[in-house]
């Protein structure tokens, strides 16, 4: 039996806030740091060791997992980044308000900003700031792959790519692996594990902080899945994930 962990960063300045987030490098809230400290726990006292972590370019998700990983002891931990891991872009929209949204679109255009498969929130122009082609961050990233936009598609398909390319061939040799990311690069992944139809996915929530530990057989077919912890606070994690956007 292969096992894989999969950690949605803690909470992030912007989670607290309500706002699009998408590739804007924020930092954790105090309450993210103690999640992200929170899951190294857990992992230690389920046994974890890991053989190699991999994450996304997103201070957020590295530092959750260095928080996790500094918890179990195994700050020497082999970590890869990859900006294929990130969140999904949210263009324009990034900064803005979710609650502001709702109140001035309507919840139905916000969730379908948010949660749907193939529509991609407004672009970012080219000379503007949050356009990731003017970030540092991403100097070694060719200009053409880095997006003013994305839907979850677009994600799921980058994703995919890297999780084909880099963490497959380490599962099949049987690591155990840890990956530190984000709410909408994490829902790309559980779609393809878990095969979700394209109109399941919005349905789901992935909670901040909370390890979401994968069985899998030889042929990195699911097993089965749970979170660790409280069954219940991970429910309810979930749900305000859901709820981000209400006032």
């Amino acid at each position: 039996m292969i096992k894989l962990v999969l950690i949605r960063h803690g909470q992030s300045v912007w989670n607290a806030k309500k706002l699009f987030t998408g590739w804007t490098d924020v930092g954790l809230t105090d309450l993210g740091v103690e999640e992200a400290k929170n899951a190294g726990k857990l992992l230690k006292e389920a046994g974890f060791k890991f053989d190699i972590g991999f994450t996304s370019y997103l201070e957020r998700a590295t530092r959750t997992l260095d928080l996790a990983l500094g918890e179990m002891g195994r700050e020497d931990l082999e970590v890869r980044k990859s900006w294929k891991l990130n969140e999904k872009s949210y263009g324009a929209l990034q900064g803005l308000s979710k609650v502001e949204m709702t109140e001035l679109c309507g919840d139905d255009t916000v969730h379908t900003c948010r949660r749907s498969y193939d529509v991609r929130p407004p672009i970012i122009d080219d000379w503007d700031p949050r356009h990731p082609k003017n970030d540092p961050l991403y100097a070694d990233v060719p200009t053409q792959e880095l997006p003013a936009t994305e839907s979850l598609k677009d994600t799921v398909e980058r994703f995919l790519e890297y999780w084909s390319e880099e963490i497959v061939p380490e599962l099949k040799e049987g690591s155990e692996v840890v990956i530190s990311a984000h709410g909408n690069s994490l829902r790309a992944l559980v779609m393809h594990l878990d095969q979700m139809a394209e109109d399941e996915i919005p349905k789901l929530n992935i909670p901040t902080g909370i390890p979401l530990v994968y069985e899998l057989d030889e042929d990195l077919k699911p097993i089965k899945h749970y979170y660790l912890g409280d069954a219940e606070a991970a429910k309810a994690a979930a749900e305000a994930v859901k709820n981000q956007a209400q006032a």
